[in-house]
C-alpha cells in the first residue's frame, strides 16, 4: 500500500518546547519509531510541517545586521526542508537498515493571481509590540496582525496547483526508496508560461493541502495526517465534545467546525477522499500503525452510493 504521511508541526516540536536542535532530534526519533512499522510493509512518503523552524529563521534573518534585507520566505522554507529532511532521513536509515531513504527539496506551484495574495492570513516569525510591528510593516512592506500574544507578520497562503518534483518522487518510489518531501507545504514558486522558469514568492503553502495534493498525484491508497490528538472532535472544547471515528468527507467538514487548527487537516483529508475514492485518517503520531489498521483515529472514507 502507498501511504502519504503528513507530520504536523506539533509532532516535531511540542507546544511550549524550545526549538533547540537536541529537542527536535529527539522528537524526530520518536516520530520515526512510530512510522517504522508502517514503512516495513508499505511504500511511504513523509511530508512535514515547518512553522516553528521557518519562524525562527525569519526572526534571525530580520535581526541579522550583516544583511541588507531579510532572506525571502521561499529560501527560508528550503532551508527548513534541508534541516528537517536530514534529521528524518538519518533517523529513518537507523530504524530501517538497508532501506533507501531520500530527502528531497520540493517546490510547489501556486497561481500568481491567487486571491490569497490579497488576503494574507498565515502568521510567521516572532511576536512584536504593536508599535514595533507597524514600524517594521512600513519599513519592510509587511502585513501585520494581532496574534494571541502580540503582533506578528502575516503572509499569503495560496493553494497548491502542482508539485514540480512529482515525477522524481515517482522514480524514487519505484526504486524502493522511502521519500521525505514537500516540507512546510513545499517551496512556493510560480512558473513562467513561456520559459517555465521558477520564481519564489513570499508566501507559505498549507502543508496539509500540499500533502493531499501530493497523495492524489502519487495515486496513494491512504493519506495519514498525524498530530498530537487522537481524533477529530465534534463540539471540540465543550462538554458535548465527542470523537469522530468513521465519517464521510461531508460529515467530517460539517462536524469538525468552521475554524480552528483542525480545520485545514479536515479539509485536506476530505479533498483527498472526495477526489480519489481512497482513504484518509487523522490521529495521534504514536498510534500511526493502529490508525492505518482501523483501530484508532478518525477514518475518512468515501460516501457510499446505492443504486
Amino acid at each position: 500500500m502507498r501511504i502519504v504521511v503528513a507530520l504536523g508541526g506539533n509532532v516535531l516540536l511540542h507546544r511550549g518546547e524550545r526549538p533547540d536542535a537536541a529537542v527536535q532530534q529527539a522528537n524526530v526519533e520518536r516520530a520515526v519509531i512510530a512510522l517504522a512499522p508502517l514503512a516495513k510493509d508499505n511504500e511511504l512518503v513523509i511530508t512535514h510541517a515547518n512553522g516553528p523552524q521557518i519562524g525562527l529563521l525569519a526572526m534571525e534573518s530580520v535581526s541579522d545586521p550583516a544583511l541588507s534585507a531579510p532572506y525571502p520566505l521561499d529560501i527560508l522554507g528550503a532551508q527548513t526542508q534541508g534541516m528537517i529532511g536530514s534529521l528524518l532521513a538519518r533517523s529513518l536509515r537507523g530504524a530501517l537498515p538497508g532501506r533507501q531513504v531520500a530527502a528531497l527539496v520540493t517546490h510547489t506551484l501556486v497561481r500568481t493571481h491567487d486571491p490569497a495574495f490579497q488576503r494574507p492570513t498565515e502568521f510567521v516569525g516572532q511576536v512584536y509590540p504593536r508599535d514595533v510591528a507597524h514600524a517594521l510593516a512600513r519599513k519592510r512592506g509587511w502585513h501585520v496582525s494581532r496574534d494571541t500574544a502580540g503582533w506578528r507578520r502575516i503572509v499569503p497562503s495560496p493553494a497548491p496547483q502542482g508539485i514540480v518534483e512529482t515525477d522524481t518522487v515517482h522514480t524514487l518510489l519505484d526504486s524502493g526508496a522511502l521519500v521525505v518531501c514537500c516540507g512546510g507545504g513545499g517551496v512556493p514558486v510560480t512558473s513562467d508560461r513561456i520559459t517555465g522558469e521558477l520564481t519564489g514568492v513570499e508566501a507559505v503553502v498549507d502543508k496539509d493541502l500540499t500533502a493531499a495534493f501530493l497523495a492524489e498525484e502519487l495515486k496513494a491508497d491512504f493519506l495519514l495526517i498525524l498530530t498530537d490528538v487522537p481524533n477529530v472532535y465534534t463540539d471540540f472544547g465543550t462538554p458535548r465534545q465527542r470523537p469522530l471515528l468513521d465519517v464521510t468527507p461531508a460529515q467530517l467538514l460539517d462536524r469538525a467546525g468552521p475554524a480552528g487548527p483542525m480545520r485545514p487537516k479536515a479539509e485536506a483529508a476530505a479533498r483527498f477522499v472526495d477526489r480519489t475514492g481512497a482513504l484518509a485518517a487523522i490521529g495521534a503520531l504514536d498510534a500511526a500503525y493502529a490508525i492505518v489498521h482501523g483501530t484508532s483515529g478518525t477514518l475518512v472514507r468515501p460516501q457510499l452510493v446505492f443504486e
